[in-house]
């Protein structure tokens, strides 16, 4: 099992910036991706940003040019960086950890963190 704990939410003016932190326990060695997802009220889940274990990004392109995705695999620990943010971005902001393929049980495994609210005032 793998435990996430986000921080960094709040609210905060458009044009300003919010940096998100998802920390990783338990069973850190298995995790290859790590990922940001966002989801505003009335709309679904989206992803925001991913990361795997060599420090390959991805991005949604709504953020791109604005968001910054890194990893601290000492700290075994994951950022967003939201920066030039818009009253769009506001949403409850999630971190996922998926974890190398189970060669046993033939699947990857996700785990996700409880979120925490961005909300961008314009």
């Amino acid at each position: 099992q793998v435990q996430l704990a986000e921080s960094g939410g709040g609210l905060v003016q458009a044009g300003g910036s919010l940096r998100l932190s998802c920390a990783a326990s338990g069973r850190i060695f298995s995790i290859n991706t790590m990922a940001w997802y966002r989801q505003a009220p009335g709309k679904q889940r989206e992803l925001v940003a991913d990361i795997t274990s060599t420090g390959s990004t991805n991005y949604a392109d709504s953020v791109k040019g604005r968001f910054i995705i890194s990893r601290d695999n000492a700290k075994n620990t994951v950022y967003l960086q939201m920066n030039s943010l818009k009253p769009e971005d506001t949403a409850v902001y999630c971190c996922k950890a998926q974890s190398f393929y189970d060669l046993a049980a033939h699947r990857r495994y996700d785990y996700w963190g409880q979120g925490t609210q961005v909300t961008v005032s314009s």
